[in-house]
């Protein structure tokens, strides 16, 4: 993969100093960066250099220059992560004999924030996070959403706890969050056992001083010209997208339903696994369909991937056996939600989870919803 070694300390392009690393993915890692000519810090997103990559870091510059060309354009989309800088650095892959391979690796320069929401989640784990607190940042990420959407006609595609970024105008993020600046995502919840960490969790007053943003571009794309058929981290992954269809905004939407309950409840809405006889996908769309009801026919054999899932409409190749569950019930019974907390969340939710993505509720209409304000 020919990866460039930064090295703490490092200086590139001549005005971003390595301090420390802040994480590291498939794709690319993220430097905690002293920028030397604004005198500031700076969080800089080194883009892995194989030639596969490169085609879709050209695209993930494309869409941040889209998103700050309109954020300048119309003073808004301040909930979505702000590209100040793009530079490409050269490294060096080794010489073979005489043959020195130059590898180019495009690094993305963006505003400090602080952790990710995944890392808030788990230090409330099961029992979720104060609801003035989710719908706050629920009108923050479909305010993005919106923008992303019907301004800059881009699909986030993959909306999901760890891309939802913390960051607050006071210090109580670096007071009362210490162990979510270094916080693993995916171990995190496992550390904390049922329950989470009491000592890490916020008063709710220093909670609602906590804004989001929604960050990582790195999946996204055009309106107009999808990239790929599979799209968002399973869990959040739309039914269109599990069933092989076209997807567009409302692919968003639906993640934003399962990021919703998840804030609200502390556990994931559908969170499929693979069986002896059935596959993964196979799971996710047994628990949609228990949790929703039939898929209609219309949708659910409207599509190349049919025999993949279904024998005939409604009955599933390779799960007999469901258990019908209604959202109703999972927040009264197993989350002991009040009549009055269960009735317009609910109301609020179903919508965003519509079979049909030509009926799911936009994010502006999302926005409208009275549980959110």
């Amino acid at each position: 993969g020919g990866h460039h070694p930064v090295q703490e300390g490092e200086v590139f392009n001549t005005q971003y100093q390595a301090l420390r690393k802040l994480g590291c993915g498939a794709f690319a890692t993220v430097w905690l960066c002293q920028d030397m000519r604004r005198k500031k810090h700076v969080a800089v997103k080194v883009l892995k250099s194989r030639e596969s990559f490169a085609e879709a870091a050209q695209d993930e510059v494309a869409l941040l220059r889209c998103v700050c060309i309109m954020k300048k354009k119309d003073q808004a989309g301040e909930n979505i992560v702000c590209l100040l800088d793009d530079f490409r650095m050269i490294g060096e892959n080794g010489f073979h004999i005489l043959l020195l391979r130059v590898l180019q690796f495009w690094c993305l320069v963006f505003e400090v924030l602080g952790p990710s929401l995944q890392c808030l989640i788990g230090s409330y784990a099961a029992q979720g996070l104060p609801l003035p607190f989710v719908k706050k940042s629920l009108q923050q990420v479909l305010a993005g959403l919106h923008f992303l959407h019907k301004r800059c006609r881009i699909i986030h595609a993959d909306i999901k706890p760890e891309n939802i970024l913390l960051y607050g105008c006071d210090k109580s993020l670096q007071r009362l969050l210490p162990s979510a600046f270094n916080c693993d995502q995916r171990t995190d919840l496992k550390l904390k056992g049922p329950g989470g960490d009491p000592g890490n969790r916020l008063e709710e007053s220093d909670l609602m001083t906590i804004e989001v943003k929604i960050a990582d571009l790195g999946s996204a794309c055009w309106t107009y010209k999808p990239f790929s058929k599979e799209i968002q981290t399973q869990p959040y992954r739309a039914l269109e997208v599990l069933l092989g269809l076209d997807y567009g905004t409302p692919a968003d939407i639906w993640s934003t339903g399962c990021l919703a309950f998840e804030m609200a409840t502390g556990e994931c809405l559908f969170d499929p696994q693979p069986g002896k006889y059935f596959s993964r996908d196979d799971d996710h769309v047994a628990r949609i369909i228990e949790l929703l009801g039939r898929i209609p026919p219309q949708i659910a054999l409207s599509w190349n991937k049919s025999t993949k899932f279904f024998s005939r409409p409604g009955a599933l190749l390779r799960i007999s056996k469901l258990s019908p569950r209604s959202l109703h019930s999972i927040l009264a019974d197993r989350h002991q939600w009040t009549k009055d907390e269960v009735t317009p969340f609910t109301a609020f939710l179903l919508p965003a989870l519509q079979y049909s993505p030509q009926r799911r509720a936009t994010a502006a209409q999302c926005l409208q919803h009275a549980w959110l304000s």
